[in-house]
């Protein structure tokens, strides 16, 4: 069985709270040993794609040089590119 749960702070820990359905249809009763598996949610990388549509909008060059800026070495500066 697998439940999507918010993380909550308790005392010094992280606590998770179990659903009452889920306690209910597994029949968990307190001081009962159970098993979790831990896996923390990340976004699929097709998710990503689309969240900032301001980009889709600058020219593909105008980003690039955008980013450069502040990187460029000294010799970048003073013109001595080859």
């Amino acid at each position: 069985m697998e439940i999507k749960a918010i993380t909550r702070r308790w005392g010094n820990s992280i606590a998770v709270v179990i659903p009452r359905e889920v306690l209910e249809e597994q029949r968990i009763r307190e001081d009962e040993e159970i098993i979790i598996r831990v896996e923390k949610k990340r976004p699929k990388a097709g998710v990503m794609f689309g969240r900032f549509p301001e980009l889709r909008k600058t020219p593909t060059q105008q980003l690039k040089d955008e980013t450069r800026r502040g990187w460029e070495s000294t010799s970048d500066r003073k013109g001595w590119r080859k």
